[in-house]
């Protein structure tokens, strides 16, 4: 599945450029490469560029990228259109990113999508008018045994986990996020790390 892009001057910021922090990370992922293979590092600095920007790729900071490690824009669109991970268009503060891949789907996925869109007054794919929270549906996030789970990224933050999802402790989540607190991450239900459910067998 690839991410839709359709350029919007009216949101584009009018300047991007990478902070001296940003740009000291940029350089050491570039460092890694081997001399003309640096334009293996777009993801890794398209990452960069968009949680700099509250989580979202603007055209210019594509361009910017594309600068940096001497490739062509269109290539730099075609990565950051093909990947899911990247968000062409703002979203909401708080990324609300629901995995619905078979382990969490048959472990209750749906029930909390709807408990989301219920809670939040809005659909997949959809952010709120007062722009704190976006819902996605994506596709595997790598926490299967501890399944369902889901993503939040914030502005400003690193991504954090929640597993073991139920519509209740969903919910809970998102009334935390909305008070400007940080929710307890990892499993919502006790467990620890990813041992059995219950008495260890």
């Amino acid at each position: 599945m690839t991410a839709k892009y359709h350029y919007n001057p009216a949101i584009e910021p009018q300047t991007f450029a990478f902070t001296p922090e940003n740009m000291q990370k940029a350089r050491e992922i570039v460092a890694k490469y081997p001399q003309g293979r640096q334009q293996s590092a777009v993801m890794p600095l398209l990452a960069i560029a968009q949680k700099q920007n509250n989580n979202w790729l603007p055209k210019i900071a594509m361009d910017y990228v594309g600068d940096l490690l001497g490739m062509p824009p269109v290539k730099v669109y075609e990565v950051a259109s093909f990947y899911t991970m990247y968000n062409l268009e703002p979203v909401g503060k708080h990324f609300v990113q629901i995995c619905t891949t078979t382990p969490c789907w048959l472990r209750g996925s749906d029930a909390i999508v709807d408990a989301c869109e219920k809670k939040l007054g809005i659909k997949i794919g959809e952010t709120t008018k007062d722009g704190q929270f976006t819902l996605r549906e994506v596709e595997c996030l790598g926490a299967c045994v501890n399944a369902p789970m889901c993503q939040v990224s914030s502005h400003g933050e690193d991504d954090n986990y929640y597993e073991d999802l139920a519509p209740e402790s969903i919910i809970k989540i998102i009334d935390s996020l909305a008070r400007g607190e940080k929710p307890k991450v990892g499993s919502q239900a006790g467990r620890v790390s990813s041992e059995p459910a219950g008495d260890k067998k």
